[in-house]
C-alpha cells in the first residue's frame, strides 16, 4: 500500500514549530505578493521530515548503484573530496576577503591550474567556466579574438563533426559563427575527404569530441588538425570524455589549441541535475593572451622563509570575465583532492580501467545487441536498441525496462547517428562483478524483446510510477505540486 501524501494527512490547525509574536513591528507584505488562498497542507514538522525523507529515498544515485550515463561519466565520487571542501578555511570563506586573507584558497586554485596545465598539455588554464558549455563559448569567443587581432574578418565558419557532443553547433552559434556539419566515415572518424572539401580559408576553427559519441578514439586525428592549421583555422577540443585520456595523451602536444575539462566529469566531483559544474579551458601559447580575466597568478616571489603572494592577474588581450568571482571553487577543492590523491600514475590507471571496462562490457554483450562502429571503443560505446526481428521495439523500452532491474538506463537517442541509440559508459568505478551482473540485465532484456515484448513496452513495472506519456509532459507541464480540484 501507498504511503499516504502530505497532502492526504493534511489537518486543519496542525503546525511544526512556531515562532512567538516578535517584539518588533511586522513588515507588511507587498500587495502584489498576496494571495488570497494558499493551499498548503497543514502538518506537523516530522510529518514534513517523513514526506521529504521518503521522496529522497526514491531517487537512483551512483551511491545506489551502476549509472551508465553515456557522455556523462556519471563515476563514484571520493569521500574524501567532500571532506575537503567542507573543511572552514575552504567552506567559510569569501572571494571578497582581503588577499591577505585567503592566500591558501588562492594556492589552491594556483596549483590546480598548474596541474591541468601539466596534464593536458598546454601552456595557460581559466578555472572560471561554471560548465563544460560555458567552457565552449569561452573557447570559441577566444578563437574569434584571435583571428580579429590578426584582422581576419573573414573567419565566420567553425567546423563541428556530427559525432560530436551536442553542445558543440549549439555553443558554435553563440559565439557568432556559422556552424558547419563534417559527417563520419564508415569507422567512425572524420570523413578526411569531406573535411578537406569544405575546409577553406573562411574556417576560423574545428570542435572535435575526442574520443567521440560514438566512443572511438579519432584514427586520423593528426591529419585532422594538419589540415585545419594549413588553412589558418584553430582546433578546439571538447574534454568532456578527457577520462579515457588520463595520463595518456596530452593534446596541447598532438596540436589542439583549445580544450575544455569537464571537473565535474573527468575529476569526479558531484554532478546531474543541472549543477554544480566546472568547465575549465586550457590554451595554447599564442592564446594566453585571450584568456578570461582575472587568472590566480604569482605577484610576489616568495623564499626559502617567506611563501610566494597570490592575487589576480588580467592576461592583456583578455575576452573578459565570465563568471562572478573566480569559478565553482568547492568543485575546485573536489578536483584538486582528487588529483593530489591518485597522482600521474593513479590518473593514468583511470583511464586504462575505464577503457577496460567498456571494452569487456561490450564484448561480454556478444551478439545480443547490434554495434553499428564495432571496433576497440575508449571508455563508452554506442549500442543499438532495437532489433530487425522484434518489431516494435524500440531504445526507449529498453531503458524503462532496464528500470525493472534496478539499474539506471544508459543516455538514448544520442548520438543521432546512430539509429535507437543506447550510449553506455561503465565507468572505471565499477567492478568486474557489477559490469557482468549489468551485462546479463541486458542480454536478459535482448531475450525479452524477442519473446516477451509487452514487458517492455509496459515498462517499468516496479517503480513508484509506471510509463510515463513524455510526449505530453513536455508539452503539458505542471510544475506544481498541487492541482485546483475542477469546479
Amino acid at each position: 500500500m501507498a504511503e499516504p501524501t502530505i497532502y492526504e494527512i493534511s489537518s486543519s490547525g496542525r503546525t511544526g514549530f512556531q515562532f512567538h509574536k516578535p517584539d518588533v513591528p511586522c513588515a507588511e507584505i507587498p500587495a502584489e505578493l498576496k494571495r488570497d488562498e494558499l493551499p498548503f497542507p497543514e502538518v506537523s514538522e516530522v510529518d514534513v521530515i517523513r514526506h521529504f525523507t521518503r521522496l529522497s529515498q526514491l531517487n537512483y544515485a551512483i551511491d545506489l548503484g551502476i549509472y551508465p550515463l553515456g557522455s556523462c561519466t556519471m563515476k563514484y565520487n571520493p569521500r574524501i573530496n567532500e571532506e575537503m571542501a567542507r573543511l572552514p578555511g575552504f567552506a567559510m570563506t569569501h572571494p571578497l576577503q582581503p588577499l591577505d586573507t585567503i592566500q591558501g584558497n588562492l594556492a589552491l586554485i594556483y596549483q590546480l591550474q598548474e596541474w591541468l596545465k601539466e596534464i593536458s598539455g598546454f601552456a595557460g588554464v581559466t578555472l572560471q567556466p561554471a560548465a563544460g558549455a560555458q567552457g565552449e563559448f569561452v573557447g570559441g569567443l577566444i578563437m574569434r579574438a584571435y583571428h580579429r587581432s590578426h584582422n581576419d574578418l573573414k573567419r565566420t565558419k567553425i567546423l563541428v563533426p556530427d559525432s560530436a557532443h551536442g553542445t558543440n553547433p549549439a555553443t558554435s552559434s553563440m559565439s557568432g559563427f556559422e556552424v558547419v556539419n563534417v559527417p563520419s566515415d564508415s569507422r567512425g572518424n572524420i570523413d578526411l575527404e569531406k573535411l578537406k572539401a569544405i575546409c577553406d580559408d573562411c574556417v576560423a576553427g574545428l570542435m572535435l569530441t575526442n574520443p567521440n559519441t560514438l566512443g572511438l578514439f579519432e584514427e586520423h586525428l593528426q591529419e585532422v588538425i594538419d589540415i585545419i592549421h594549413q588553412k589558418g583555422g584553430l582546433v578546439y577540443g571538447d574534454g568532456a570524455n578527457f577520462n579515457a585520456l588520463l595520463g595518456v595523451i596530452k593534446p596541447g602536444e598532438v596540436g589542439f589549441d583549445i580544450m575544455h575539462f569537464n571537473l565535474h566529469k573527468t575529476f569526479s566531483t558531484p554532478h546531474g541535475g543541472g549543477g554544480p559544474g566546472s568547465g575549465p579551458v586550457a590554451v595554447s601559447k599564442k592564446l594566453v593572451d585571450f584568456l578570461p580575466a582575472p587568472i590566480v597568478g604569482i605577484i610576489e616571489e616568495g623564499n626559502d622563509e617567506t611563501p610566494p603572494l597570490y592575487g589576480f592577474i588580467t592576461p592583456e588581450t583578455s575576452i573578459g570575465r565570465m563568471k562572478a568571482f573566480y569559478g565553482n571553487f568547492g568543485i575546485l577543492v573536489r578536483a584538486f583532492t582528487y588529483i593530489a590523491m591518485h597522482g600521474a600514475t593513479g590518473l593514468r590507471k583511470i583511464a586504462e580501467n575505464a577503457v577496460l571496462n567498456a571494452n569487456y562490457l561490450k564484448m561480454l554483450l556478444g551478439n545480443a545487441y547490434n554495434i553499428p562502429y564495432n571496433r576497440k571503443c575508449m571508455h563508452e560505446f554506442v549500442a543499438e536498441g532495437f532489433w530487425n526481428d522484434a518489431p516494435g521495439i524500440h531504445a526507449l523500452d529498453v531503458a524503462k525496462r532496464m528500470m525493472d532491474y534496478g539499474v539506471h538506463p544508459p543516455t538514448n537517442y544520442f548520438p543521432l547517428i546512430v539509429k535507437e541509440a543506447l550510449m553506455i559508459e561503465p565507468t572505471e568505478t565499477e567492478s568486474k562483478q557489477e559490469i557482468e551482473h549489468f551485462a546479463e540485465i541486458l542480454k536478459t532484456i535482448a531475450q525479452e524483446a524477442h519473446h516477451s515484448p509487452d514487458l517492455l513496452h509496459t515498462a517499468p513495472h516496479h517503480t513508484p510510477i509506471g510509463r510515463l506519456d513524455e510526449v505530453k509532459a513536455a508539452k503539458d507541464l505542471v510544475l506544481c505540486c498541487w492541482i485546483p480540484p475542477e469546479e
